[in-house]
């Protein structure tokens, strides 16, 4: 049986969702025509994917698994898409993704003057996607920080840089020239978890509040969360000095190791351009200078 990529859309949308008419209007479509295709795609796997009544619509086991195979198939699907557009119009583009702090500005000319007629361009990453830009063909290579999702990518380690615990400037541990991860235990953290495995994993860590974690996708938001006394962030150095403002600090924490730069790219990326970029970068590889790093500086 051939998987319908448009239906698997359209399930993705409401596995995420988990409300129908939520991801009729995310999808531009009628409510009733979802639905439709939805059971449609059920009886041509026949399985059951959602269990649905009036108040709640849930993931059976089989959609938890479909959802979680679902994603890399259309980003693959993606990623073909636009390297046959490029073949097609043969369009010379070179894209090049990073993180906040780190700065690809010497790579990126570097490459372009070994090839004038290269369209080079630079894409802004956050911690959820910085590796799914590889993986769906918007970046051909992405600079990353570990830990991430490397199924599907070729890493290259770069650099390492100190990371930072970023606290509101009126926090009681404020002053403190640096803090051990231990002290941080009961501080609500405004990432996800696996962001900071070490944070997650510390041992009588008090259980998680009720009320939700904020979903936070850029560092602007999560530096307005820290101001407003909703919790902490761990952050590498150069970014958390990359973004001065009076009412955080940053310090250094003792016992946390140095965060990992690695250059990705997609394992089937087979572009000459590729391993070409990746020996200029690891020519250029350093870690990025902050401005400051006295402890406690103002963010």
């Amino acid at each position: 049986m051939d998987v319908d990529l448009r239906k698997l859309r359209y399930f993705v949308a409401v596995a995420e969702e988990l409300h129908f008419g939520r991801a009729a209007a995310r999808l531009h479509i009628a409510q009733p025509v979802l639905s439709r295709q939805i059971r449609a795609f059920e009886q041509e796997l026949r399985a059951e994917l959602f269990v649905r009544d009036r108040r709640s619509t849930v993931l059976t086991e089989a959609g938890r698994q479909l959802l979680t195979d679902a994603r890399a198939l259309l980003a693959s699907a993606e990623a073909l898409r636009r390297r046959v557009q490029r073949a097609a119009h043969d369009r010379q583009t070179f894209t090049i993704a990073f993180m906040p702090g780190i700065i690809v500005t010497a790579e990126a000319r570097a490459l372009a003057q070994l090839h004038p007629d290269l369209t080079v361009g630079v894409l802004r990453t956050s911690w959820a996607d910085q590796a799914a830009v590889v993986r769906d063909g918007r970046a051909d290579v992405s600079y990353v920080r570990l830990p991430t999702d490397q199924r599907g990518l070729r890493l290259r380690p770069l650099f390492t840089e100190p990371r930072v615990v970023v606290l509101p400037s009126e926090h009681r541990l404020a002053g403190a020239a640096s803090v051990d991860l231990a002290a941080l235990g009961e501080e609500r953290l405004l990432q996800d978890p696996d962001a900071v495995p070490e944070w997650r994993d510390l041992p009588n860590r008090p259980s998680e509040p009720a009320a939700p974690r904020p979903e936070l996708n850029s560092v602007e938001e999560k530096l307005e969360h820290v101001a407003a006394y909703a919790g902490v962030v761990i952050l590498p150095l150069s970014t958390a000095t990359f973004y001065t403002r009076p009412d955080v600090v940053h310090l250094p924490v003792a016992d946390l190791g140095p965060n990992q730069v690695c250059l990705a790219w997609a394992e089937e990326n087979s572009s000459p351009l590729v391993p070409e970029f990746v020996d200029l970068a690891v020519r250029q590889a350093q870690p990025p200078r902050p401005p400051s790093t006295e402890p406690g500086a103002g963010l």
